[in-house]
């Protein structure tokens, strides 16, 4: 098993989408449109932590095909998109279920999750993300690379 540590009271994972579900990297189609690439490691922890009874929110700067798919397919529970402060969707969410800190992790990569970051008592990275993420006191960074496992890591942390 990895090596993040995280308690039995978290009932909600928020997540950055972009370079967290995803590799980082945005594909662009001969027609224009933009593509994203998902490991099917990392879509079977969507399935994982709902059937675990785990509310999941994805919070993300951009919006894409692939969040709206995840979102319908697991019925995420939060969903927003082109969300460029993330700090105040983030205190909803917490607010709106209900949570303490002790009841969600929050996971981001880049410096648009770092108020999110510093918010959250548990606070997950991975391994790409810039360096001042991986400042955040307190932060966990997963073995797993972005778009590679890191949010099934999360998942199999949570389930144990």
């Amino acid at each position: 098993m990895g090596k993040l540590k995280l308690p039995d009271t978290i009932k909600m994972v928020i997540t950055d989408f972009d370079g967290v579900v995803t590799d980082n990297c945005v594909y662009i189609k001969d027609d224009f449109t933009m593509a994203r690439k998902l490991n099917f490691k990392d879509i079977m922890a969507f399935s994982i932590l709902k059937k675990n009874g785990y509310k999941i929110g994805i919070i993300s700067g951009e919006g894409n095909a692939a969040i709206e798919t995840m979102a319908k397919k697991f019925a995420v529970d939060e969903v927003h998109q082109h969300i460029r402060v993330k700090i105040d969707v983030l205190k909803n969410i917490v607010e709106k279920y209900n949570l303490t800190k002790e009841e969600f992790v929050y996971i981001g990569d880049d410096i648009n999750d770092i108020e999110c970051l510093n918010f959250a008592k548990y606070k997950v990275t991975v391994p790409h993300s810039v360096e001042k993420v991986k400042s955040v006191a307190g932060i966990q960074i997963t073995e797993s690379d972005a778009g590679n496992g890191a949010f099934r890591e999360v998942a199999d942390c949570l389930i144990g």
